[in-house]
């Protein structure tokens, strides 16, 4: 084929389509590797529970509150480490997180005091602050509004496949490597388990290009294509705010301050919904992911099936679903219907886990129509807040919005537990059914209050309704 008729074919959709699979292929499986590790390194002290406390001391809320300080650091941490990701880019800040991370973890292993144990969670959530909002940003400099459910979902799905085989990997260390040259079990956990990060880190600085334009594994007309679709992205929300495509360019003299930018944001009424509903959606998610374990154990007290394939299904279930649900959505250029219907999916898996009064089989597929329904959601709702946000706003509008998630997984395990004591299980999963609903009327709140893409006074367009790429 010439290249005059290489250019012409991919000025089509089938071209556009073949320039980003091979973007995906070259960032997503790295960058989904890189989540899985920190997704590891996040709750593997949770399966070295009993050592931990045994072997510091540790009472159980004293164990909390080392937990509660991971979240504690992420979330004072994530908008400076997006704002510095977008400063630098995001290879060197990526290098900087996971050798950082890494260490941490590492030197968890030496604790011997309830108040280092604290310091080496605030500090590990330090680290990991901007991992999960810097990648979310950072796939806004490659991919535009109208692609960006697909990506963030099968981003995002690397947490669950790290979930389903997270248990039986610290299983197993903590058995094999127990009293090992003198370290416990829970000590061998940390230093093993450090050591990835820290590769993968190098590896990304190396592997990864910032932006499009220092891609040479890019033609330059593929570089092209890919910035002009993202400026339509810039255009088309600039003519919603009633702005000048331009205005960008206008302020670089004088920007607004990270403060200035994270004040407007909050007063926008349509952003603070969307940190509301992601709050809460994240609280039931986090609240899932704490007790899915009893649960399944509970519930499959009398079967012959291994506890730990019992607790891979509803992740399975939520990895399949998360990616399909993310496609149909970028098919379908429509975002709130689809997490609306994750929402209802959700709140109805966990009643029929309530209907089926322990029965294995109905209270597994109704935790797995839940899983999928909230994992599902999480994609559809950030796609949802770039497509709102542009690029002036977007590192910290991603963070704002992803610290108040994490303050979700902060109290969601707590309620859980309380509501847990109060009236067993069926009452837990009562009070996730009413933040998952609680969830989806915020979404729908803020879209109502979202500007219309296509200008301020256009009938038709909402955010939810994609413009093609």
């Amino acid at each position: 084929m010439s290249h005059g008729a290489t250019l012409l074919h991919l000025r089509g959709a089938a071209g556009m389509d073949a320039i980003y699979r091979k973007i995906s292929w070259r960032l997503l499986p790295l960058l989904m590797l890189c989540y899985a590790v920190a997704w590891l390194d996040r709750v593997n002290i949770g399966y070295a529970k009993l050592q931990v406390q045994d072997s510091l001391a540790l009472s159980d809320h004293a164990y909390a509150v080392g937990i509660g300080a991971f979240f504690a650091g992420y979330c004072l941490f994530g908008l400076p480490a997006n704002l510095l990701l977008e400063k630098i880019g995001a290879r060197k800040i990526l290098l900087r997180m996971m050798l950082g991370w890494g260490a941490i973890t590492a030197a968890g292993a030496f604790v011997r005091e309830p108040f280092e144990f604290y310091a080496i969670r605030f500090l590990l959530g330090v680290f990991e602050a901007g991992f999960f909002p810097g990648v979310i940003l950072y796939l806004t400099y490659w991919y535009p509004a109208a692609r960006r459910a697909r990506v963030i979902a099968v981003f995002a799905s690397a947490a669950l496949m790290a979930g389903a085989f997270t248990g039986p990997l610290c299983d197993a260390t903590l058995q094999a490597l127990h009293l090992h040259q003198e370290l416990e079990g829970w000590q061998w956990l940390l230093l093993v388990q450090a050591v990835p990060a820290a590769l993968l880190g190098v590896i990304a600085y190396f592997y990864l290009d910032d932006r499009p334009e220092d891609a040479r594994w890019l033609s330059p007309f593929e570089q092209q294509m890919v910035e002009q679709a993202l400026e339509r992205d810039e255009t088309t929300l600039a003519a919603a705010a009633g702005e000048s495509p331009n205005a960008g360019e206008e302020e670089d003299e004088d920007p607004p301050s990270a403060v200035a930018v994270c004040w407007s944001l909050l007063r926008n009424p349509a952003i603070a919904l969307l940190a509301l509903a992601n709050l809460l959606l994240m609280g039931a998610g986090y609240a899932l992911v704490y007790w899915a374990p009893a649960l399944t154990q509970r519930w499959g007290a009398g079967s012959h099936i291994e506890p730990g394939l019992l607790a891979a299904l509803p992740n399975i279930a939520g990895v399949i679903g998360m990616i399909a649900i993310g496609y149909d959505s970028d098919r379908r250029r429509e975002r709130r219907g689809h997490f609306i219907a994750c929402m209802v999916l959700a709140a109805g898996g966990l009643g029929l886990a309530i209907a089926a009064d322990n029965a294995l089989a109905w209270s597994l597929a109704g935790l797995s129509l839940a899983t999928l329904g909230i994992a599902a959601a999480t994609p559809l709702l950030v796609a949802i807040l770039t497509d709102l946000l542009n690029r002036r706003r977007a590192a910290v509008g991603i963070a704002l919005v992803g610290s108040f998630g994490l303050m979700g997984g902060a109290f969601g395990p707590t309620l859980g537990e309380r509501a847990m004591a109060w009236g067993g299980s069926a009452a837990m999963l009562a009070v996730l059914i009413a933040l998952t609903l609680a969830a989806g009327v915020a979404l729908l709140l803020a879209l109502r209050l979202a500007p219309r893409r296509g200008g301020p006074h256009a009938g038709h367009g909402h955010p939810d309704k994609m413009a093609r790429s």
